[in-house]
């Protein structure tokens, strides 16, 4: 196995299936059935879910006419909202797993303790971080980055919706953009390639975590990679 523990980030937006707002069992399940098999191969795994699906800070925020900040906390209770359904999922097919999250709530999901999360890692829980960072003005992407390296992850897989690695450009919208197969943190900065920010770019950097970026689609994305298949790309 090429990563004994990882961090994976799933976006807000793989939770929506075909609806345009909220939670598809369907994505959620593949999801739980994707990180099942891993675990099952002896992965420790730990999970950092966006919250695009039911509420984006800064653009409905504007809409609402609510301030960034109050947006941002927002976004993040949002975040537990789908950290509690993947829970569920996983529960279903009895893959242990525990909820913390950032912001105290202790009637659905422990506080984030870090010596705590990776001890459920240790005893083979899957273990969800939720709330982001638990402050205004950092993505899902950087508290990403930050619980990976917390938990001295040695791999960050962030499995996106519907693109099946970086590109010179959105494949989406540009159809002369080119996929990168192998490219360094700098080139994430140097090039302003939007797939994920620049702060936790440069937190993998300081850390030496690989990321890999991937389509959450992708048939037994998960378990390709930790069998040392080139799979999305890989940044180094």
């Amino acid at each position: 196995m090429k990563y004994k523990r990882i961090l994976l980030k799933i976006s807000g937006e793989a939770l929506l299936g075909s609806q345009e707002f909220g939670i598809d069992q369907e994505p959620v399940k593949m999801i739980a059935y994707e990180i099942k098999k891993a675990r099952d191969l002896g992965a420790e795994i730990a999970v950092v879910v966006g919250g695009g699906n039911i509420f984006r800070g800064m653009r409905n925020s504007k809409n609402l006419g609510m301030d960034q900040a109050s947006g941002d906390y927002v976004g993040m209770l949002a975040t537990v909202m789908n950290a509690i359904a993947l829970q569920s999922a996983l529960n279903k097919i009895e893959v242990p797993c525990r909820v913390q999250s950032a912001i105290e709530m202790h009637q659905i999901a422990e506080p984030y303790i870090r010596h705590r999360a990776i001890r459920h890692l240790e005893k083979g829980r899957v273990v969800i971080f939720a709330a982001g960072t638990g402050n205004p003005f950092f993505t899902t992407d950087t508290a990403a980055a930050l619980r990976a390296s917390e938990i001295n992850a040695e791999a960050m897989l962030m499995a996106k919706n519907g693109v099946d690695g970086v590109y010179t450009d959105d494949p989406r919208k540009n159809k002369e953009a080119k996929k990168l197969i192998e490219i360094n943190y700098d080139d994430i900065i140097k090039n302003d390639l939007k797939v994920m920010d620049t702060s936790a770019c440069t937190l993998c950097k300081q850390n030496n975590i690989p990321i890999v970026v991937f389509d959450f689609c992708a048939k037994d994305g998960i378990l390709r990679i930790l069998n040392g298949e080139r799979l999305g790309t890989s940044i180094q």
